[in-house]
């Protein structure tokens, strides 16, 4: 069976089913004897239209259905109300019936509640630079208290630290710098990987007094065991004392950090397993396990819903923006020399954090699609990557957004399975059972030897026969020892040579059942030995019969209009057609729509281009100069040089016709021999077969000077020039006769 199309030839009754293509109907009579039974899956309009009853059709439709829809809380500030009574994210659990392919879609709305509850975990380095930063971290208790009570009542605080592995090279082993790792006579805390100190607590002077009696400590390498702490304060829910509220993890550090491979510099090659290994609030595998990666590091960040913010000095800043491309939900901010910032900073930080909404789903099951679409508070409908995230949210803010879930073909996942959808560093979440739909309802009416079936050889099921074993066809009329007999799989050959149905299809009864190709079930074969298909045809620019006709036993019959094995060549002559009306501009063929041109110098989509010829100016530059020193004597003395072409005279340059290129016309100048500018008209007529040029001579003040004449040339016949020109100064210099398309051409002196 396809992946992409199934068939539902050999496959039980209804698994066919697939987004807007297929549907089954329940009519046993709808198919004849020497047909298959997927015949009666098809479009639900195909299938009207051959005559099944709309009653008839099985075609399941999928569904949304909310088992918990609690609304989203809109108190303000209600001291008593407990933090699971507060609702940000609606609805809680949905049940979607899935047919596959066919996308599902619900909404999930999410508000930013006020006073909600926020559990805070501040994990500090404890190594000997960090020793400024302790005392105003021994301070941050109480104020930090009193600082997170304008944004809710119920917060909690919690404490560990960490400097490093304790093994070489990571720390020094001799006796002396294991009891006093600081190198002073005041002696320090001993190394150590990772120490929870404080659960989280609502009690910030206990917070003070703790933290207050915390040693600083030391190691030899410039990097910490920071991602080893991180682990443990994350996977450790039952001793950090993490609720499903928001939960912050403050990293504060002014040092880089080990991951995984550096373990190997101390011979440490086991891998971090990810799992709680506090004992006494130590973390025990310090010594054992290698450091986290930061891809696995992510992985259960996002798990346990943290979001981290990385309070760190200046100069390792860029380390840490690098883990916001990595981490989920993660804000830096710089810290101070001695940290006395940290307590705007988590709050800077927090704010960030919250007002960005991220939706996420669980890991997805094989084949199944989810996608995201907001418009968020500016209303701008957003949708792929950008769909799953709204910024700028303040309190009391609700966002939208819209979850499509499709299923894939059936037998590809299993079902029935769960989606868990929430907003990244938000404690709620929505479960979304997932039911595809790969049975028809029709099955449930399964009628056992039922009499339709040729008095009973097969079981009726969904308006098909179930044939027992030893009985073929429709309606299990047919031995299957019979219809495999040599006289019957005879009458299913062409000829003796040829294949059984030509290798497309069954010989059942003596007839020919073709099947259906499964890569798409628009395609077919038929004929009396399956001998056609409707998709072996020839292809034009990647299409069957070029988009312009249909397929039918292998030749295509084209639409109207169009023509060519593949339907490839427009019957019309319209795209041949150049601007002055010419086919082809008079030099080719139009052919298939385009024009074939037959002056191999000519190119262009209507021949119209040459570029090879000379320019029409200096092609008549001859002509055009003997006929402005000509005056009335052109036809006698310029017939070498103008041929066939018609010259007339006018008084001035402005009686020029005016260029029009698409049309064959062209203003020129050319310079004689005197230095004077000749100014003239060129007019191709049609195909090039009789040009008129119109020149223009403009007497100036005194001929003597050598000032320019200016003289018409009309494509006109042959007429008198001497009598035309003392017409011509009769009429004051304007053209006596009625010429429809004049060239002309201009002469003065430059």
């Amino acid at each position: 069976q396809s992946l992409q199309f199934p068939s539902c030839s050999g496959a039980p009754v209804c698994t066919c089913l697939f987004p807007h293509v297929l549907v089954r109907t329940r009519v046993q009579s709808f198919i004849g004897p020497a047909q298959h039974t997927w015949e009666r899956c098809g479009l639900a309009q195909a299938l009207l239209e051959r005559g099944c009853p709309r009653s008839a059709i099985e075609d399941p439709r999928g569904s949304s259905v909310f088992l918990r829809d609690r609304p989203v809380t809109s108190h303000v500030r209600e001291p008593k109300q407990r933090s699971h009574q507060i609702t940000q994210l609606q609805p809680q659990q949905v049940l979607l019936h899935l047919r596959p392919g066919e996308p599902q879609n619900f909404e999930v709305k999410f508000k930013r509640v006020e006073d909600y509850p926020i559990d805070l975990y501040y994990l500090m380095d404890l190594s000997f630079s960090m020793e400024d930063d302790l005392v105003n971290v021994k301070k941050l208790g109480i104020d930090l208290m009193d600082e997170m009570r304008n944004i809710t009542e119920d917060f909690r605080i919690g404490f560990g630290a960490f400097v490093d592995k304790t093994v070489m090279p990571y720390i020094s082993t001799t006796e002396h710098m294991l009891q006093n790792p600081c190198k002073r006579k005041e002696p320090c805390a001993k190394a150590f990987g990772f120490h929870h100190v404080l659960g989280l607590t609502r009690n910030g002077s206990l917070f003070e007094e703790l933290v207050g009696g915390q040693r600083i400590s030391g190691n030899m390498d410039l990097p910490e065991g920071g991602l080893d702490a991180l682990m443990q304060a994350t996977v450790c829910e039952e001793q950090i004392g993490w609720r499903n509220v928001t939960r912050l993890l403050v990293f504060s550090t002014d040092g880089g950090f080990h991951f995984a491979g550096d373990g190997k510099l101390g011979g440490i090659v086991l891998p971090n397993d990810g799992k709680c290994h506090l004992e006494n609030n130590v973390y025990t595998m310090s010594e054992r396990q290698d450091y986290p990666s930061l891809a696995h590091m992510a992985e259960k960040l996002k798990e346990k819903n943290i979001q981290t913010i990385f309070a760190v000095t200046e100069d390792v800043v860029h380390l840490y923006e690098g883990l916001k491309e990595i981490f989920p939900k993660t804000a830096v901010g710089t810290l101070s020399s001695d940290s006395h910032n940290i307590l705007q900073l988590i709050v800077d930080a927090y704010n960030a954090l919250t007002s960005e909404v991220i939706m996420d789903h669980s890991e997805l099951l094989q084949g199944y699609q989810v996608e995201y679409n907001t418009s968020c508070k500016g209303h701008v409908v957003q949708t792929g990557e950008e769909g799953r995230r709204c910024s700028n949210i303040s309190i009391g803010d609700e966002v939208t957004f819209q979850v499509s879930v499709t299923a894939p073909p059936c037998g590809i996942a299993p079902e029935p399975s769960r989606l868990l959808i929430r907003p990244q560093g938000f404690g709620e979440e929505v479960e979304v059972q997932l039911r595809p739909l790969c049975q028809c309802r029709c099955q449930e009416h399964r009628v056992e030897d039922s009499p339709q079936c040729s008095g009973g050889r097969g079981a009726l099921e969904c308006g098909a026969c179930r044939c027992k074993e030893g009985w073929v066809g429709a309606s299990c009329e047919c031995d299957a020892g019979v219809s495999a007999g040599e006289g019957a799989v005879a009458l299913c050959r062409r000829d003796n040579s040829s294949e059984v149905c030509s290798g497309r299809g069954d010989c059942v009864c003596g007839e020919c059942v073709c099947h259906r190709p499964r890569r798409n079930p628009e395609h077919t074969y038929y004929g009396k030995f399956c001998q056609c298909d409707n998709f072996h045809c020839d292809q034009y620019q990647g299409r069957l019969c070029g988009g312009r006709g249909r397929c039918d036993c292998g030749v295509c019959q084209c639409s109207l209009g169009f023509g060519g094995s593949a339907c490839e060549c427009p019957l019309s002559t319209a795209t041949c057609l150049a601007p002055d009306g010419l086919l082809c501009s008079g030099r080719g063929h139009c052919v298939c729509g385009a024009c074939v041109c037959v002056d191999a110098r000519f190119q262009g989509p209507v021949c119209e281009v040459c570029l090879s010829c000379p320019d029409v100016c200096t092609l008549h530059r001859e002509c055009v100069l003997c006929g402005a020193s000509a005056r009335d004597r052109v036809e006698e003395r310029c017939r070498g040089e103008c041929g066939p072409l018609n010259v007339t005279l006018v008084s001035e340059p402005g009686r020029l016709p005016q260029e029009q290129r698409e049309l064959g016309s062209r203003r020129c100048r050319e310079r004689d021999a005197r230095g004077c500018w000749v100014h003239f008209s060129h007019q191709a007529e049609r195909g090039n077969i009789s040009a008129h040029i119109h020149i223009a001579l403009h007497r100036g003040e005194s001929a003597l000077l050598g000032c320019s004449l200016t003289m018409v040339l009309y494509l006109i016949p042959p007429i008198n020039n001497y009598s035309f020109f003392k017409l011509w100064n009769k009429k004051g210099g304007e053209n006596p006769f009625t010429v429809a398309t004049p060239a002309v051409l201009t002469v003065h002196c430059g």
